[in-house]
């Protein structure tokens, strides 16, 4: 951290976790503001995920479309996955997409990470952007319902900017993508 920004760090003073889960970890840690005034702090702890945007030679996006719980509802998404505890992002982003899409890339470009909620979660998702596809065969997770669609860059751009695409990351990787092309 920059010598400037240290004045506005928090000091933690204590972890307390309230929930051990098989993904997440809840905290609720004894913290110290910069003035020294003790605060709470919750939070959850997250192994981190990837993100692929698979673009095909005709300038399409592939997505998956699937229900997610906590919204009761069927969301757009491109293809996306949870890492397990200190797995590296790039072969976890290859089996992601071939395991929800049928897709093979010969070429993956880092396009870096970003911070979804960092008010409340340490969650890291790491960006690539796949090209040079081959299509072979989906391998869906037993408990993964999913369809999978494309979606013309130009179009996939105007739907998020219609709030078709309601997914963070989803939108995030769309916009980066469309700056590149």
């Amino acid at each position: 951290m920059p010598q400037a920004y240290k004045a506005l760090a928090e000091t933690t003073v204590q972890k307390h976790v309230v929930f051990e889960g098989h993904i997440i970890t809840v905290r609720n840690d004894e913290a110290l503001l910069p003035n020294q005034k003790p605060c709470r702090r919750e939070l959850v702890e997250h192994p981190g995920g990837v993100c692929v945007a698979a673009l095909t030679d005709q300038n399409e996006l592939l997505f998956v479309r699937q229900f997610r719980y906590p919204y009761g509802e069927v969301l757009l998404e491109l293809p996306a996955g949870k890492l397990e505890r200190g797995e590296d992002p790039l072969p976890a982003g290859r089996r992601e997409l071939q395991e929800e899409t049928g897709t093979i890339a010969a070429h993956y470009e880092d396009l870096g990470e970003f911070y979804p909620s960092p008010g409340y979660c340490g969650e890291v998702i790491h960006c690539y952007l796949a090209t040079g596809l081959t299509f072979v065969a989906q391998h869906l997770d037993d408990d993964e319902f999913l369809t999978c669609e494309r979606i013309p860059l130009p179009q996939a751009v105007q739907m998020v900017r219609n709030g078709e695409i309601k997914d963070g990351k989803t939108q995030a990787m769309v916009l980066k993508v469309s700056f590149l092309f």
